[in-house]
């Protein structure tokens, strides 16, 4: 964690519980043991605690995290929206389709893009009404989270209207997706970084404000060099 704060990342996100395709659940206290001593080792800088669980929630912000990052967007506990109500942190709510251990088994969509943003439009809503400030809300469409190639990319390519009809900051976790070696066979994820970073290019384009990433330098690098020169060419202009 403090690898990667050193190489310019603004947060850390923790998590104890996989939620990748087919991962099996674990139990919050479980999870508890996995981070709450890593939260507290790194609990000088910005931390966000992966979790769907009321409990681990509480333990963690007690711990020294700042912020909520739920795959559920505060649906899978019924206390969870409680939690960020009471602490009045920030909060993630990212969409999925299904539960991690099915939710690749078969993805189905009308329309990924409009049913996405409804989702997320009632989640905000939700969080809202029950006292959440507006702005402590981010979203995530949830890349891989119950959705085939070409509902990620469908959706990968429509980040800017998904952000502007929400009007909420979207934060997109593309870094070392399966969807890349779909693209690319036999790409491990270690080997993932130019497509990840493909991905952060357009996403960029897109006004897509923040980044979960697992190569924290050179995801900076690329960034930095985007920024510099589309700020030069609005100079220009």
């Amino acid at each position: 964690g403090r690898e990667l704060a050193h190489q310019g990342a603004d947060i850390l996100d923790i998590g104890g519980e996989s939620t990748r395709p087919g991962a099996a659940p674990v139990s919050p206290g479980e999870e508890q043991a996995r981070i709450l001593p890593v939260i507290e080792g790194v609990s000088d800088y910005r931390i966000s605690v992966d979790t769907r669980h009321a409990d681990t929630m509480r333990a963690a912000l007690a711990a020294g995290a700042d912020i909520i990052n739920d795959i559920s967007a505060l649906t899978h506990d019924p206390e969870a929206m409680g939690v960020v109500v009471k602490a009045g942190c920030p909060v993630i709510l990212m969409h999925m389709q299904g539960m991690p251990e099915t939710m690749q088994d078969n993805p189905d969509y009308a329309d990924v893009l409009g049913e996405v943003t409804t989702y997320l439009e009632g989640r905000v809503l939700a969080c809202l009404r029950a006292g959440v400030m507006p702005w402590n809300i981010a979203i995530d469409p949830g890349i891989g989270f119950g959705k085939t190639l070409g509902h990620n990319l469908a959706l990968l390519s429509h980040l800017g209207d998904l952000r502007t009809a929400i009007g909420m900051p979207l934060l997109l976790g593309v870094s070392r997706k399966s969807f890349i070696e779909q693209l690319v066979p036999n790409t491990p994820p270690q080997a993932r970084l130019p497509g990840s970073l493909a991905a952060l290019h357009h996403a960029l384009l897109q006004g897509v404000e923040g980044y979960r990433v697992h190569d924290v330098a050179e995801t900076l690098q690329a960034v930095t060099v985007f920024r510099a020169i589309n700020n030069t060419a609005s100079d220009a202009a």
